[in-house]
Formats: structure tokens, C-alpha cells, sequence
């Protein structure tokens, strides 16, 4: 095992997901509740790394990372560092490529509150967030940790953006799925094998969690 791949692989996944929480709570919250017609473009645009190659997604986040890019010239003449090839950069990509895995099971969640219930906080003198945060976040929990859970996972076991706009730097962007992709190329399939069971029961124990959270939510909502 690369404890060392293992602690930065770990501390990207917590930011990640506090990130894709943080921002794609509004961003769900809009989703449910509007009626503009522009709506699905939004939802295509969020869903888009689900379906994009994820060496697609991470050229063009390299291009715009990179120190000739918009946002990677910006950064360098702040930091005085790059931003691409850089754990700031891994996180942001992070953030662009889990951003459905946040979003769409929170959105699904907003939508299965019953709206009567908002109402009648509205009618009680309650303004749109407060409301917004004492019923519908309340009773639309279990979608909001199946977020949470997603977007941790999913980021521990990312490849192609990581390897892209990341590279291959120890202690800096390595993570656990290029540690196994590098002992596969050196022939250490002991290494890899290993670290690819302690992933695969990674994996296990986040879907079994997630059905769990989503039986929970059945429940719920029929009680």
C-alpha cells in the first residue's frame, strides 16, 4: 500500500466533497424548485461528465489550467505557482467532474418533499431560506449524506482527469488510482492487487451504504 497516495488521495476526496456540498446545494435547490426554460440546459451541463470521456474533460481543464489558460494565468500571477500539475488544480477538477454526483441525488431529494409542507411554513410567516433550511433539508437528509457519499467515493477512485491535470507527482497529485496504475506498469502486481481489493471493498461498502440511505429515504417519505 502508497500511505502516502492513500493520505492525499483521502484528503482530496474530504475537500471534494465539502466543496460539492458546499456549492451544489444552491445549485440542487434550483434545480427542484424552478420552472425557467432554460432548466434543462442547466441539468444537461451538470450531467455532462457523466457521459464526457474523462481524458476529454481533462484536456480541456488542462488547457484552461495551464499557464498560457485563463484561469491558470490568473492563478500563477497571484500565486506565483502553477495551477495545473498542482493539488490546488486536482481539487478544482475534482469539484468540475463529481459536481453531478453532488448534485442530481440532492435535486431528486428536493423534489420529494412534499411542497404543501413548505407551504405551510411560508403561511407561518417563514422567508424562502428558512423554510428552505427547516423542512426541506431536514426531510430530504438521507439524499443530501447519498451525495456526500457519492462524491467521496467517486473522487477516490478518479483516474483519467487526475492523471491529465494532476500528473504523476508524489506527495502532490499521486493518488491511489495511479499508484496502482504505476505498480502495474513496474510489474508489482502484489502492490497493486492489494490496493486494488482495498479499493474494491471500498466500493462495496459505499454502494451497500447508499442503498441503505436509499431504502431509509423510502421509508420516510411513506411514514
Amino acid at each position: 500500500m502508497d500511505w502516502t497516495a492513500l493520505g492525499l488521495t483521502l484528503r482530496l476526496a474530504l475537500i471534494t466533497s465539502f466543496l460539492l456540498l458546499l456549492v451544489g446545494l444552491p445549485v440542487a435547490r434550483w434545480l427542484a424548485e424552478s420552472r425557467a426554460p432554460w432548466r434543462p440546459v442547466v441539468e444537461a451541463i451538470v450531467a455532462l461528465p457523466l457521459i464526457l470521456p474523462p481524458t476529454v474533460l481533462g484536456f480541456y481543464l488542462l488547457t484552461v489550467m495551464g499557464s498560457r489558460g485563463l484561469l491558470g494565468h490568473a492563478w500563477q500571477a497571484l500565486t506565483q505557482h502553477s495551477l495545473a500539475f498542482s493539488f490546488e488544480g486536482l481539487v478544482l477538477a475534482s469539484v468540475i467532474y463529481n459536481f453531478p454526483f453532488a448534485v442530481q441525488p440532492m435535486t431528486v431529494a428536493f423534489r420529494s418533499v412534499d411542497r404543501r409542507l413548505v407551504e405551510a411554513a411560508w403561511c407561518l410567516g417563514r422567508s424562502r431560506f428558512e423554510a428552505f433550511a427547516a423542512v426541506t433539508v431536514p426531510l430530504a437528509w438521507p439524499g443530501i449524506v447519498t451525495a456526500g457519499v457519492l462524491s467521496f467515493a467517486h473522487t477516490v477512485g478518479e483516474f483519467g482527469v487526475v492523471l491529465m491535470v494532476g500528473g504523476n507527482i508524489p506527495g502532490v497529485t499521486r493518488t491511489l488510482s495511479i499508484s496502482i496504475y504505476d505498480a502495474t506498469q513496474a510489474m508489482d502486481y502484489a502492490s497493486a492487487g492489494w490496493t486494488s481489493a482495498c479499493l474494491l471493498a471500498f466500493s462495496l461498502a459505499v454502494l451497500t451504504l447508499t442503498n441503505a440511505l436509499q431504502g431509509r429515504a423510502f421509508l420516510w417519505a411513506r411514514n
